[in-house]
């Protein structure tokens, strides 16, 4: 049985994208994964980072983790932007479920609340000066302020923010039988600005074109659970009642299933926090220390609980 303590400590390291530390959190991935019985697929990629982001270089590589373990049909075909784990270069199986978590973690000099509180600012003052409101152009230095403090560093941990996410797909399909047609995929680079999850998109569009994505993204023990329904369906319905979780349309977060939901059948994101989460979201304070797995395993039981039926 895995002790997803410990796994869960294993993986909330910082990790920024092309660190030492995020190389080594992939393989605990992969090892984890092919100790489950999953045949694991790297899909390497090259992309521009968000042009919201400082300090970033002009183009990041990583690499995207595609996992299966079903066994009806081929679904990987070999082709040079794909690299397998092992020595065979195709992979059994057809998912109607994936399965997804970004790997990847970064810090920034401002929490997550702040800076969405700066963007807003930011808006609302050139509104304001639009109008020739004169405590707009305060407004609009303050936010503007805080808004060139995001730049990326590697000092957070990312427990919440994506370590208790991962530990629950595995929580998932440990609950689930292994002829589950529910397969996994760990983006890279969403702390770019999804820039592995459009690579996929992009290059991978054949793995979605039927299926339905889960996207897992910050599952703090506080809070309830939400379902950013980016592509709404019969399964992001079932989960979105089982974790009696809040339905959104639009939120103001970048996540992995934006870019995945327009490839895919369906697609859903589940977050769960608040307002304290989003404090410590991408900050040094993003660590195992305050996060007890409560979260993670209350989706994982509600995602089991329905892809059971699959």
């Amino acid at each position: 049985m895995t002790d997803y303590g410990a796994l869960f400590r294993e993986l909330a390291i910082p990790r920024l994208v092309g660190s030492a530390n995020h190389a080594k959190v992939r393989d605990i991935l992969k090892r984890e994964l092919a100790a489950r019985g999953f045949s694991v697929v790297e899909h390497a990629f090259e992309g521009r980072p968000s042009r919201a982001l400082f300090g970033t270089a002009r183009r990041v590589t990583g690499i995207n983790l595609i996992a299966s373990r079903s066994q009806a049909q081929a679904w990987a075909r070999p082709s040079l932007s794909l690299r397998t784990v092992s020595a065979e270069h195709t992979l059994q199986g057809v998912n109607k479920i994936w399965l997804v978590a970004h790997y990847d973690s970064k810090g920034q000099p401002i929490s997550m609340a702040v800076r969405l509180l700066g963007f807003f600012g930011l808006a609302l003052g050139l509104v304001g000066l639009l109008l020739a409101l004169l405590p707009a152009l305060v407004l609009l230095v303050i936010s503007l302020v805080i808004v060139l403090q995001n730049r990326v560093n590697d000092n957070s941990p990312g427990a919440v923010d994506n370590a208790t996410a991962i530990i629950a797909v595995f929580m998932t399909i440990d609950q689930l039988s292994p002829a589950a047609p529910v397969g996994v995929i760990f983006p890279d680079a969403e702390e770019f600005g999804m820039v592995g999850a459009r690579a996929l998109a992009a290059d991978r569009a054949d793995l979605f074109a039927d299926a339905a994505v889960i996207n897992l993204d910050g599952l703090d023990d506080i809070g309830r659970p939400v379902a950013f329904l980016h592509r709404a369906g019969k399964y992001s319905a079932a989960i979105a009642q089982a974790l009696h979780a809040r339905p959104w349309r639009w939120l103001p977060v970048i996540v992995d299933g934006i870019a995945l939901a327009r490839v895919a059948r369906e697609c859903v994101t589940i977050l769960k926090g608040n307002w304290r989460t989003m404090l410590v979201v991408h900050r040094a304070a993003d660590s195992t220390d305050r996060v007890r797995l409560d979260g993670a395993a209350s989706v994982a039981a509600g995602l089991a609980r329905v892809l059971r039926a699959a």
